[in-house]
């Protein structure tokens, strides 16, 4: 492989080393959830923002608040209100009297999405105002207050969680701004083995306390392994096939999703796809991504992105459905 001065080749037994390590260590607090860990280190890899979605009490937070402690990272959690305001995000500038009592000037107080892993609880319980403060600073990676632009710190990746029981009094989000996720995720119930160790795991004891286990510049390395690891032809193809075939008004879109589909998946889902196989095989110790990486990736990567048309609702043919049906024909 080659090098370049910015990107050396990966020492690329270390790097599948410490991924396994971080993985162990986190299972030491999050019991069962080892898919969802996988899909979420898989974003924290691509520098990927995620939306979770999942009925409270599956230790959402909990979960984010570990994998930033394992990775040495700073974390937040913003709790979505219909009153929350922008600045009550992204901060505001307050007057301050100087230490000598004679001068008053502005003062920049930072908000809570000035740190690497933020965890956006319920985003779709605040107006669409609020929501776009988050949304244009996961886009831009930074902020602007009162004229000044001030960058956020890096790496910065939002985790968002919506309810998806509760539907009352909630601002869903727009297709376009679901784009900008790479990931939309399900998070589900524990197997009931699972339910009985987090019980025991929990009642009248604290629960195990984790450590980091990188540096600074380390995460980048893995950033940057996921980036240089090898793409084949047949899997880059695969992915393209699968992509242009939700489309219904494609030349490769066949009856069903013509009949299901209201609109297919663009190219920001190709690239998402392509990042993150890549990535998921490198926390799977795999010298390559294959389709195995990429059938596993499909669902959170394309389910927030194609959209089922009236005989879908009607039919009671789900989006779930029609990716299941899209990996099977493009197999």
């Amino acid at each position: 492989m080659s090098t370049t001065e910015n990107h050396p080749a990966p020492d690329w037994d270390q790097v599948r080393a410490t991924l396994q390590d971080i993985r162990t260590e986190i299972a030491r607090v999050i019991i069962g959830q080892d898919d969802v860990v996988e899909e979420l280190l898989t974003c924290v890899l691509c520098q990927g923002h995620t939306l979770l979605v999942g009925v409270p009490g599956l230790a959402k937070t909990l979960l984010i608040n570990t994998l930033a402690k394992v990775l040495g990272l700073s974390f937040h959690r913003i709790q979505f209100t219909p009153d929350l305001m922008p600045t009550d995000i992204i901060g505001s500038e307050i007057l301050q009297t100087h230490e000598d009592g004679l001068r008053r000037e502005f003062e920049f107080v930072h908000g809570p999405v000035f740190a690497n892993l933020i965890l956006a609880d319920e985003i779709n319980r605040t107006p669409p105002k609020t929501q776009a403060a988050l949304l244009e600073a996961m886009q831009e990676k930074q902020v602007t207050v009162a004229g000044k632009t001030l960058s956020l710190p890096s790496p910065f990746i939002v985790f968002a969680t919506q309810n998806p029981i509760e539907q009352e009094g909630t601002y869903p989000l727009p297709e376009a701004q679901l784009d900008r996720f790479l990931y939309s995720l399900k998070v589900g119930y524990p197997s009931r083995e699972e339910e009985k160790q987090i019980v025991r795991a929990t009642i009248g004891a604290e629960l195990p306390t984790v450590r980091p286990l990188l540096k600074a510049g380390d995460l980048q390395t893995l950033q940057s392994a996921a980036t240089q690891a090898p793409l084949p032809d047949q899997v880059l193809d695969l992915i393209i096939n699968l992509v242009h075939a939700s489309r219904p008004e494609g030349e490769t879109a066949d009856e069903y999703v013509k009949h299901y589909v209201a609109w297919g998946a663009g190219p920001r889902a190709s690239q998402n796809l392509a990042r993150a196989a890549r990535a998921l095989a490198l926390i799977r110790g795999k010298a390559t991504a294959t389709a195995e990486e990429v059938h596993a990736v499909a669902p959170p990567v394309l389910r927030h992105r194609i959209v089922p048309n009236y005989n879908a609702v009607g039919e009671g043919v789900s989006v779930e459905d029609i990716i299941a049906a899209l990996l099977k024909r493009t197999d």
